[in-house]
């Protein structure tokens, strides 16, 4: 073993050692192992025989020393050294098939664990993203995955190397001369001890650097993406900013010192011990060799198998560690697989039927799941002190939304009309009661036929960093060009498109900062359209758009609700106006049903909202302003 290998190993955390795994971890561990067990078995198999090769080359040595060079036969010494360099030649290639079984095995498990965990988060509710860290959900796809192949790769071929090195090795040096390798073992715990004590230094050391790294990278982050960015220009200081990160950087540099010196320290007292051992070999066997009672060729193959010792020694010394730190890493990944979603697909799930598509609410009534149910403290760092869920926020809700017919939601802020639509998409499932589409309850509709069937359009568009076509393919991803031009002219954004220099193939930046908020929209919208559901959810589309933008993404929005099943959050009067049903939501319960001038005439809470909120006048002077012609966007200047 190499003296930085033994270093990595020494240098590891020792306290996880002493945690303890659930039980039947190490069992499910081996299940991934399965699809691997021949290319393991055969990886082993190289491992052991190069290990042999560690005690073959200082034995050989001694048979050329005493059998060749001492007799003065060149024969036997040609002979000899040829196959001292075949036996390279050999350690060589075995190395590289070595390796190649390592990176099958190791890549190999890496991409099944990285694919199972990706697929199992993105099944997780919307409620498991809203607390959950970005940075440690990657973390455990990255770190965590490589630290758990390795339990199948690094230290699994380490600690079959190193014990099959250690037998031979100290079989050997027993063979050829019991007296100096009794005199060899004795300074063994001279070489452990401080390595032990160096080691939990350097463990400590670069835990700090480590979580050093994080905070610096989370504000290199947090500073770099489009609203961070932002923000730093409207508010920040600069020379505050430079001198913060500088503060953080220095810290890292500092912190990366003293590693540095620490690790050169422990490599000069593995190498000053290691020399001390081969001094007092060289001596005593000296001495011995020259009372006749020890050959030559003896001495030097002594002194070669001993350097072949202290490392593999060190390493088993600390196997313990390197072994419940991979077997830890495979937990933190279980950790993140054991996590059932809240909201899946059951067994039997059919598809929503064909054709236009009612949508009913019996009895419905919902609560915000409690932070245990959907996701894990180990994710959330600093919301996880708030581990309950939410009281019940809708209560016995009951409606119906015919085929084709537009149900508006209104109500005060907090009121629960979101949360209304979020159970229309299966965002969540309803506490009680039950959410019916096509005749069929979503809890026994397949996921794929439930996001086919039902678009959705927020209050914040969310546009991936790609071109404008990706982020419309994203819906559907076999839409032919004359249907995306289609989508384009119906959302009103087609002529932007076409004035921009890449057209379809601009990139739109980072959740679509490059474009301006209407815009935004009308992409959204636009990707609706491309879906074709038959159940459109618009939950505030327009409510923080300019009066120009407002208008430009209304008439888009027409086109899209035009013959489709439609609830909507609406503050637009004339929108209100339109509906075949208006909702009104007040503390999670419906309050008033009707139409516009029934619900006027009932002077309840809807008149109150009307006069506070929808202010006719104002909406008429928008629609007049909408009228005008669009104004050029200039190209998007700022594209």
């Amino acid at each position: 073993m190499q003296p930085w290998m033994a270093m990595r190993s020494m240098s590891r955390d020792s306290s996880v050692a002493e945690q303890s795994l659930r039980p039947g971890t190490r069992r499910r561990v081996l299940t991934y192992a399965a699809p691997y067990k021949k290319a393991i078995g055969a990886f082993l198999a190289v491992v052991v025989l190069d290990s042999v090769l560690v005690v073959t080359v200082p034995l050989l040595i001694k048979s050329l020393v005493d059998d060749g060079v001492i007799p003065k036969d060149s024969s036997v010494v040609v002979r000899l050294a040829l196959l001292v360099a075949g036996i390279a030649v050999l350690d060589a290639l075995l190395t590289v098939v070595s390796r190649w079984f390592s990176s099958r095995i190791g890549e190999g498990l890496i991409n099944d664990l990285r694919t199972q965990v990706f697929a199992h988060v993105l099944r997780q509710p919307i409620a498991f993203f809203t607390r959950a860290q970005t940075g440690s959900l990657v973390s455990r796809l990255n770190n965590d995955v490589v630290g758990a192949q390795q339990a199948f790769t690094s230290v699994l071929s380490n600690v079959v190397s190193n014990i099959v090195s250690v037998v031979l090795v100290v079989g050997a040096m027993l063979a050829l001369s019991w007296q100096l390798t009794l005199g060899s073992l004795l300074l063994v715990p001279l070489f452990l001890v401080p390595a032990k004590l160096m080691g939990k230094r350097l463990a400590g050391l670069a835990h700090r650097q480590m979580t050093l790294n994080a905070d610096m990278g989370t504000r290199m982050t947090e500073r770099f993406n489009v609203a961070g960015a932002l923000l730093v220009k409207l508010f920040g200081n600069p020379a505050r900013e430079e001198a913060e990160y500088a503060e953080r950087a220095g810290r890292v540099r500092d912190i990366g010192i003293q590693i540095a010196l620490n690790r050169t320290v422990f490599m000069a007292a593995l190498t000053a011990v290691a020399a001390l051992a081969t001094a007092m070999v060289y001596g005593f066997g000296g001495v011995m060799a020259v009372s006749g009672s020890l050959s030559v060729g003896t001495l030097l193959a002594l002194a070669a198998l001993l350097a072949r010792l202290y490392g593999p020694l060190t390493s088993l010394s600390n196997v313990r560690v390197d072994i419940m730190t991979a077997l830890i890493s495979f937990e933190r990944v279980f950790e993140v697989l054991d996590l059932e979603p809240l909201v899946k697909e059951h067994p039997g799930a059919v598809d929503l039927p064909p054709g236009p598509l009612a949508v009913e609410l019996d009895h419905v009534s919902f609560r915000y799941p409690s932070a245990d149910e959907v996701s894990l403290a180990s994710l959330e760092s600093v919301a996880s002190g708030d581990r309950r869920g939410s009281g019940v926020v809708l209560h016995d809700v009951t409606l119906t939304a015919p085929a084709g017919h537009l149900v508006a939601l209104v109500g005060p802020s907090g009121a629960g009309k979101t949360t209304l639509t979020s159970l229309v998409s299966r965002l969540y499932d309803p506490s009680g009661g039950s959410v019916v589409v096509g005749g069929q309850d979503l809890s026994g509709v397949t996921m794929s036929s439930l996001r086919d069937r039902i678009g959705v359009v927020t209050q914040e568009a969310h546009l991936f960093h790609d071109t404008i076509r990706a982020n419309l393919l994203y819906a559907r991803p076999d839409a032919t060009s004359d249907e995306i031009d289609s989508a384009l002219r119906a959302a009103q954004i087609s002529d932007l498109v076409a004035e921009l220099p890449e057209g379809l193939d601009t990139v739109v930046g980072d959740r679509g900062h490059r474009l301006s908020g209407g815009e935004k929209q009308r992409l959204a919208i636009a990707r609706l359209l491309l879906k074709a559901p038959d159940v459109v959810v618009l939950d505030e589309a327009t409510a923080h758009l300019d009066s120009e933008s407002e208008v430009a993404v209304q008439r888009a929005l027409d086109a899209a609700l035009e013959g489709r099943t439609s609830i909507v959050i609406a503050h637009r009067l004339s929108t209100i106006r339109q509906a075949d049903l208006i909702v009104v939501l007040d503390h999670g319960r419906v309050v008033e049903t009707g139409r516009h001038a029934e619900l006027l005439a009932a002077g309840g809470l809807y008149a109150d909202l009307h006069a506070t909120q929808f202010d006719e006048r104002a909406v008429e002077h928008a629609d007049r302003d909408g009228r005008a012609t669009r104004r050029s966007s200039d190209a998007l200047d700022h594209v």
